[in-house]
């Protein structure tokens, strides 16, 4: 008979249901002793855990030792989030039932390499907004000093060095001292971080493609890239659309049905890279700058983007499926094989 195992997974350790027909057991393990739990599992239990900081790391040490593995996406399922009885053993109980019933909302665990990948974008992504961050940091200290500066003539190293110059109070000079400095660190960073990003998203699948798309260029590619993963996950370009949060909300009652504002699930940063790549592409592309410019003068520029970096997206889809490489993007012809 197939055991269903649910685990509440933490940083040092983990409680596990063994749910066997009507018989259940609870056990309790240390991350240390992950050899103690291989040796229970069977060829073809199936197991299921919710995603944490350590879930791919734990994943594997035991895929080879059970038939499937099942990770929750915590944000659909509630059952566990909303509990009123929330222990570590309640939690794991619940998971390993509703995967007895199939019942479990799942989230994609991507290829390692994409993941990677992923997880350094947003970690540049973090690093451009603290940035931004102590860049009105200085505007605000020199307004306060009763001095009137454009953001971008922060934007350089010369424009950067030049604040220092400025006529200010010794303690104002020190805080401004020390935030340009850690500007330059930042920069530097996120300098290093786009050439890894360059050069790593060169190597996945779908690169060539997707980068023969006026608009989408190889730090752009390699964002959405680590965001899609692997594109056959996806049924449809509709799918996609969903995973990157930008479909509208969707309300039926009755006879009645409203669309709303944009999902915005998924990843937030996939959605901004989009976004840019495709205010680009609509300045190469006449079909993309048509689509645009029509909704525009009926929604307002806000919508209209939106809608056309759906309509991208959906073009990513179809490019990547299909493993077009585009000779003309604008004109849509494809180089030869």
């Amino acid at each position: 008979m197939v055991r269903f195992i649910g685990i509440d997974l933490h940083k040092t350790a983990f409680t596990v249901c063994f749910l066997e027909g009507e018989e259940k057991r609870l056990e309790s393990y240390k991350i240390g002793e992950m050899d103690r739990f291989r040796s229970e599992l069977r060829r073809d239990d199936k197991l299921a855990l919710e995603t944490t900081t350590n879930t791919r790391s734990f994943i594997k040490q035991i895929r080879d030792a059970v038939g499937s593995i099942h990770v929750i996406n915590t944000m659909q399922f509630k059952v566990v989030s909303q509990s009123v009885k929330k222990t570590d053993a309640n939690d794991a109980e619940t998971m390993a039932f509703f995967l007895s019933k199939g019942m479990l909302p799942e989230v994609r665990m991507k290829d390692e390499h994409y993941a990677e990948l992923e997880s350094l974008a947003n970690t540049r992504h973090k690093l451009v907004q603290l940035r931004t961050a102590l860049k009105n940091k200085i505007h605000n200290i020199l307004n306060a000093q009763g001095i009137v500066t454009k953001k971008e003539s922060l934007s350089s190293r010369k424009g950067l060095e030049k604040v220092l110059n400025h006529p200010i109070s010794a303690v104002a000079a020190i805080e401004l001292e020390v935030i340009v400095e850690q500007i330059k660190g930042l920069d530097a960073g996120i300098a290093r971080i786009d050439q890894e990003l360059a050069d790593k998203g060169k190597k996945l699948d779908g690169h060539e493609n997707i980068t023969s798309i006026k608009g989408v260029g190889d730090k752009g590619g390699a964002i959405l890239l680590s965001v899609i993963g692997n594109i056959e996950d996806f049924e449809d370009e509709k799918k996609l659309a969903a995973y990157f949060g930008i479909v509208p909300r969707v309300s039926n009652s009755n006879e009645t049905n409203r669309q709303g504002r944009i999902t915005k699930r998924g990843s937030k940063l996939g959605r901004t890279t989009l976004v840019q790549c495709t205010l680009i592409a609509i300045r190469y592309s006449p079909y993309l700058k048509a689509f645009y410019e029509k909704l525009k003068a009926k929604k307002g520029s806000g919508k209209a983007i939106i809608a056309t970096a759906k309509k991208l997206l959906g073009i990513i889809y179809l490019t990547l499926k299909n493993k077009w490489v585009f000779e003309d993007f604008p004109n849509f012809v494809l180089k030869e094989s």
